[in-house]
């Protein structure tokens, strides 16, 4: 017979299916039947919550045939719809049928409500007409990415009030005060310059590239009026432009402490320049203002050059890398010519030419005022440019540092230079490194030496004087001059010319400073060095031998020397950008150690 279990009573057995659960025989095993009566509490956040009161397990007769087939299904249908109290299971099988859903009910509801919690925003509260701070909506990160969202940016916006909040504690405790590179935008200035307003400790802080603009800038409106102890104030590398410019020399206008400004690199251009000319003329406090590396045409320093006329306080200006030309230079000469403050003078890299060095120096031959630094490098100056130079030079009783880097005079220009330095008795600094200079005009240089005791500082790197330009100038300061620092870095000098050098190191006394970068030297020029330093030599304390093709051979002899000298009084030796291996490296840190054992003076070498 079929061991499948006909019900006659349909309805009843409906009834039955829709209160238990019926799993049906499987070869081999009895059938069981699992009956569940249920009953249903008050709903549960929306959802019917199920409570099982009972569970019956009934186990058919092995095959289910027979005549009391029948009688048996009834007889457990009859049970399993009884009044009479149904035997519980044991706790732990209910437990493996209930946990599992409670706990995915459980999980599921949590993150219900975590979803709810990031995507349903706040409602938002009435106003009460009072205005909040500018700060309240502040969202920093001082890194790269800024203005993260609130969902994600929440923990970095704490952090970063904390950050302001301490960078405006220094501003209240300390006197210089550095927060360059901090990328806090405009609403951090915002933030920050109210702790400037009557601040009484800072007096140089410095702002640079902070991602600030022409807003930002307003925030210093009614702070530096107040403020009468900020000295310096640094805004370079901040792209303010024109706008910013404006706004800030407005405010300028009335402040009485601020003596430097540097606004390097911000994107001015001759608008800014025309409203900082502007300020300048009214403005008696400043001293120091620096424009470098903007957008400045001719028009910007024919402005300038007006405030000059007006103004008497201003000591040095830095104009370089802009575009002033021939014309710009021109209009500063001018301006120049009737101030009797201006003490320094930074052209670098304005390509005035010939023509205008020449309108320059015309107005600072007639300044009123005393020049002490004049920075004309990398302008496309020639023989002739130097020819006016040498003119200045010779009637100036005031200039302390000429810098002629990076030009073109050649050994004419080089040799009019020479005859005005013998003319000269102020110069200390002399700058003409670049300039296609070669043995002749060295030589010429080094004649002024002879009886030249204030030149200290001499630069002629980049120029090929060559093996026998370094003789002509070793044999004057072998004996001769008061050089300190000297410079022939990249002047194709040679083992040759190290020769020469190491010879006037016996007998030099001055010479500190010694510059002989990429010339060439190898072993051969390093031995003769390292010769020369075995003798006593109080004076040299940096030598700097980079990109010379030293090999451990020479590394070998200066470790030698260093230990041989134990007066020796270097305490800098650059050896970087040679073919030195871990062999030579060590015998010299091994000479450094000695020496510090010896005399406790510590050789700091860069490889």
């Amino acid at each position: 017979m079929d061991s499948t279990v006909s019900l006659s009573h349909h309805n009843h057995l409906k009834t039955g299916f829709q209160k238990g659960l019926f799993i049906p025989p499987s070869p081999g095993y009895h059938a069981h039947k699992l009956f569940f009566t249920q009953s249903t509490s008050p709903i549960f956040r929306g959802r019917p919550f199920f409570r099982y009161k009972s569970l019956v397990l009934k186990a058919a007769s092995g095959s289910g045939v027979g005549p009391n087939r029948g009688s048996q299904v009834r007889r457990v249908y009859r049970q399993s719809q009884g009044v009479s109290p149904l035997p519980r299971v044991p706790g732990k099988e209910l437990l493996s049928v209930v946990a599992p859903a409670g706990v995915f009910f459980a999980v599921t509801f949590v993150l219900w409500k975590v979803v709810e919690k990031l995507l349903v925003s706040k409602p938002v509260r009435p106003s009460s007409g009072v205005n909040k701070s500018s700060s309240s909506g502040l969202k920093w990160s001082f890194a790269p990415g800024t203005n993260l969202s609130s969902a994600t940016g929440v923990k970095i916006e704490r952090e970063s009030r904390q950050k302001l909040n301490d960078f405006a504690k220094e501003l209240r405790s300390y006197r210089d005060v550095d927060m360059s590179g901090r990328n806090f935008g405009d609403e951090g200035l915002f933030f920050l310059a109210e702790s400037l307003g009557y601040n009484q400790s800072a007096e140089e802080v410095d702002f640079s590239a902070n991602g600030i603009t022409a807003v930002g800038l307003k925030a210093f409106d009614g702070v530096l009026q107040t403020n009468v102890v900020l000295k310096t104030l640094n805004l370079s590398g901040n792209a303010i432009g024109d706008e910013g410019a404006k706004s800030l020399s407005d405010i300028l206008l009335r402040n009485g402490s601020i003596q430097k400004l540097q606004l390097n690199s911000t994107g001015l251009g001759d608008e800014g320049a025309k409203a900082i000319a502007e300020m300048l003329k009214r403005n008696s406090c400043l001293r120091v203002l620096e424009l470098n590396n903007n957008m400045i045409d001719y028009s910007g320093f024919t402005s300038l050059a007006g405030a000059f006329l007006e103004n008497n306080t201003i000591r040095s200006i830095h104009l370089n890398g802009n575009y002033g030309g021939a014309l710009g230079a021109a209009a500063l000469g001018k301006g120049i010519e009737g101030n009797k403050s201006l003490r320094e003078l930074h052209l670098h890299g304005n390509n005035i030419g010939n023509e205008g060095v020449r309108a320059l120096m015309s107005g600072l031959s007639s300044h009123k005022g005393k020049i002490t630094l004049l920075d004309i490098g990398n302008n496309e100056i020639g023989s002739k440019g130097a020819f006016h130079v040498a003119e200045f030079i010779k009637k100036s009783k005031s200039l302390l540092w000429l810098n002629l880097y990076m030009n073109d005079i050649g050994d004419e220009g080089a040799e009019r230079i020479a005859d005005a330095l013998k003319q000269n008795r102020t110069i200390a600094t002399v700058d003409l490194g670049g300039n296609n200079i070669h043995e002749k005009g060295v030589t010429s240089i080094a004649q002024v030496l002879k009886d030249n005791s204030v030149i200290t500082t001499l630069e002629l790197g980049y120029n090929p004087i060559g093996a026998d330009g370094a003789k002509a100038l070793c044999e004057v300061l072998k004996f001769h001059g008061k050089i300190e620092t000297l410079k022939l870095g990249w002047c194709q000098l040679r083992p040759k010319g190290a020769e020469y050098i190491a010879d006037t190191l016996k007998y030099n006394t001055t010479i500190s400073t010694l510059d002989l970068r990429a010339n060439g030297l190898g072993d051969d020029g390093i031995i003769a060095l390292a010769g020369s330093l075995r003798i006593v030599n109080e004076a040299l304390r940096s030598l700097d031998l980079g990109f010379n093709e030293i090999r451990d051979t020479g590394a070998f002899a200066l470790a030698r020397a260093l230990k041989a000298n134990e007066e020796l009084a270097i305490t800098s030796l650059n050896l970087a950008n040679n073919f030195i291996t871990k062999y030579g490296q060590v015998a010299l840190t091994d000479a450094r150690d000695h020496i510090y054992e010896m005399s406790e003076q510590e050789v700091n070498i860069y490889f």
